[in-house]
C-alpha cells in the first residue's frame, strides 16, 4: 500500500503584503528548523476548506478567509510518504496572532525578501505577484 497523504497550506498575507512564515521547532520530523506557512496534513476524508482552516487555527490561533487555490505540489517527505500539497491564498480575519508549540518563532516578510522565503514557495508567490497583487 502507498503511503500518501493530502496536505494544505496557507498561503497568509495581510494589510500590507506579506506573507506569514512560520519557523518549526528543531526536533520536527520533517524539515526541523526550517521556516514554513502554516498547514498540515488532511485526515483521510477531511473537507480541505476545512481542514485548511483547522490546520491553520491550531497552529496561528487565525481565523482565515480562504480567496483561491494558489499552487499545487506533489513531493515526497523525508520519511517517504508521498504528498500532494494543495496551497491556498489566504487573508486573516484578525491580528492576534499565537503560534502553537509546533514552532518556535513567526515573521511576516515582504515577497521580495527572497532570502528569508524558503524556495519551494517561489512560486506560489509568483502567483500571488501575477495574478493577485495590484
Amino acid at each position: 500500500m502507498i503511503n500518501f497523504r493530502i496536505a494544505v497550506k496557507s498561503f497568509i498575507i495581510n494589510n500590507e503584503n506579506k506573507l506569514l512564515l512560520l519557523k518549526r521547532r528543531s526536533n520536527n520530523v520533517h524539515k526541523p528548523g526550517a521556516w514554513d506557512i502554516p498547514g498540515g496534513r488532511l485526515e483521510l476524508g477531511e473537507d480541505p476548506f476545512l481542514g485548511l482552516k483547522r490546520e491553520t487555527k491550531e497552529e496561528t490561533n487565525l481565523d482565515i478567509e480562504i480567496i483561491s487555490p494558489i499552487n499545487v505540489q506533489h513531493f515526497t517527505r523525508d520519511d517517504d510518504q508521498k504528498i500532494t500539497m494543495l496551497i491556498f491564498l489566504c487573508k486573516p480575519s484578525h491580528n492576534n496572532l499565537k503560534i502553537s508549540e509546533e514552532h518556535i518563532e513567526y515573521s511576516w516578510v515582504n515577497l521580495n525578501q527572497k532570502e528569508t522565503i524558503p524556495s519551494w514557495l517561489n512560486e506560489p508567490c509568483r502567483n500571488f505577484q501575477r495574478y493577485f497583487s495590484e
